[in-house]
C-alpha cells in the first residue's frame, strides 16, 4: 500500500483537530492491527459489551405445538417458545420418521436468509415457501438430521404486530429502537439464537451432543454471530455472507443490520468475531463473484480467521470453499460442502 501523500496528511491533521475540539479523539474507530493483543476471551468479552452487555434472563422455554405436518419420509412441528418471558418464536421442527426418542439424531438450526423478503422467514428452510434452492431444512431431514427453523426478528410471523410499520420499517424501528436502548439488532439475534439451542437440547428426539447450525446470506451472518457465545453448538456452516466492515465502507455496501455491531470495529472486524468460534469446526462457502461480500476483503478475513484457528491449535476445524464466477447463490458445490461438514461433525464418532 502507497503511504498517504502530504496533502492528505494535512486533511487528516486537520480533521484530528477539529474533532479533538470536539471532545473526540480520532476521525474513525481504531483496527484490530493497531490495539493491544488481547486474548480471546477479552475479545468475546468485548464482543458482548458492544453487543450490548449480557443476555436477559429468558425463562422458561414455555413451548407451544401448534400443529403437526406429514410429509413424506419427515414431519414438521409448527411450535413456538419464548425467547424472552413475553416474547414467543415461531418455528418448524423437521423430525426424520426413522428419528425417535429411542433412536434420537444429531439436530441442526436453519438462520433464514434476508433478501428483503420479510413475508418470508421459517417457511423457506422448511420447505413450505420461497425458493426451492433454499429448502435446505428438508434437504436436512432427508440426511437424517433433526432441523429447527426459526423466524428471526421482523420476518413472516415475527413482523410488527400493529401493523403500523411494514416490512422494512419495521426492521429499521426495531434496530434503531435497541440501539437507544443501549443494545444492538445482533445482540437479540444472538439471544434468539441461544434460545433456538435450549429448545433443540430440550428435544428427547435430540443428540444434545451433536449440534448444528447453518444459514445463508443474513443466515450466515446470524452463524458466526452465535457461534462464539454457542459453545454447544459443534459444527457451524455460513454460505455466502463474509461482508467486512472494510469493505462496507470502501463499496458503501448497504447490508442487513446483524453484521453492524457499535464499537466492534475499535477490535477487529467481522472475521475476527467469525475467529472466536474457534476451536469448534466451522465451514465457510462464498462466491467470488458474490458483491455483497467483495472478494478481496473476504480472503483477508478469510486468512485472518484461518490463523486464529492455527493459533489455537484447531486448523483443520477450519475450512472455507471460495466458488470461481459464482454469485451470491447455494450451488450444488456448496452444498455438497455443507453436508459433508455436517457429516464429518455431527455424524461420524
Amino acid at each position: 500500500m502507497n503511504p498517504p501523500d502530504r496533502r492528505t496528511l494535512l486533511k487528516q491533521a486537520a480533521a484530528a483537530s477539529l474533532l479533538a475540539g470536539l471532545g473526540a479523539t480520532q476521525a474513525f474507530p481504531r483496527s484490530s492491527e493497531n490495539t493491544p493483543d488481547m486474548t480471546p476471551e477479552q475479545m468475546r468479552d468485548q464482543l458482548q459489551r458492544c453487543l450490548g452487555g449480557p443476555w436477559s434472563d429468558a425463562g422458561p422455554l414455555n413451548t407451544v405445538t401448534h400443529e403437526t405436518i406429514q410429509k413424506d419420509g419427515y414431519r414438521i412441528e409448527s411450535l413456538s417458545y419464548e425467547a424472552e418471558p413475553g416474547d414467543s418464536i415461531p418455528a418448524m421442527l423437521l423430525i426424520p420418521d426413522e428419528v425417535t426418542t429411542s433412536r434420537p439424531a444429531p439436530a441442526i438450526a436453519i438462520w433464514h436468509q434476508h433478501n428483503g423478503e420479510y413475508h418470508l422467514g421459517k417457511s423457506e428452510p422448511a420447505g413450505l415457501a420461497g425458493n426451492p434452492m433454499h429448502h435446505t431444512g428438508v434437504a436436512l431431514a432427508k440426511e437424517g438430521y433433526v432441523v429447527l427453523c426459526p423466524d428471526a426478528l421482523c420476518f413472516e410471523e415475527r413482523q410488527d404486530p400493529s401493523g403500523i410499520q411494514p416490512g422494512g420499517n419495521f426492521e429499521r424501528f426495531e434496530f434503531l429502537r435497541y440501539i437507544v436502548n443501549g443494545k444492538s439488532m445482533a445482540w437479540k439475534n444472538i439471544l434468539d439464537m441461544r434460545r433456538a439451542i435450549d429448545f433443540l437440547v430440550s428435544r428427547p428426539e435430540v443428540k444434545t451432543d451433536r449440534l448444528g447450525c447453518y444459514g445463508h446470506s443474513m443466515g450466515s451472518t446470524h452463524t458466526w454471530l452465535v457461534g462464539p457465545f454457542e459453545p454447544r453448538l459443534r459444527a457451524l456452516v455460513g454460505n455466502c455472507c463474509l461482508p467486512t466492515y472494510s469493505a462496507i465502507h470502501e463499496h458503501h455496501l448497504l447490508h442487513c443490520f446483524p453484521n453492524f455491531v457499535p464499537g466492534w470495529l475499535q477490535y477487529g472486524d467481522t472475521p475476527d468475531i467469525a475467529a472466536l468460534i474457534a476451536p469448534r469446526a466451522l465451514h465457510l462457502n462464498l462466491g467470488e463473484t458474490d458483491d455483497g461480500s467483495p472478494i478481496v476483503h473476504a480472503r483477508t478475513g478469510i486468512a485472518r480467521i484461518a490463523a486464529a484457528y492455527a493459533s489455537a491449535k484447531s486448523a483443520d476445524q477450519f475450512s472455507h470453499f471460495i466458488e470461481p464466477a459464482t454469485g451470491h447463490v447455494l450451488s450444488e458445490a456448496m452444498w455438497e460442502r455443507t453436508k459433508a461438514c455436517f457429516a464429518r461433525h455431527l455424524q461420524q464418532a
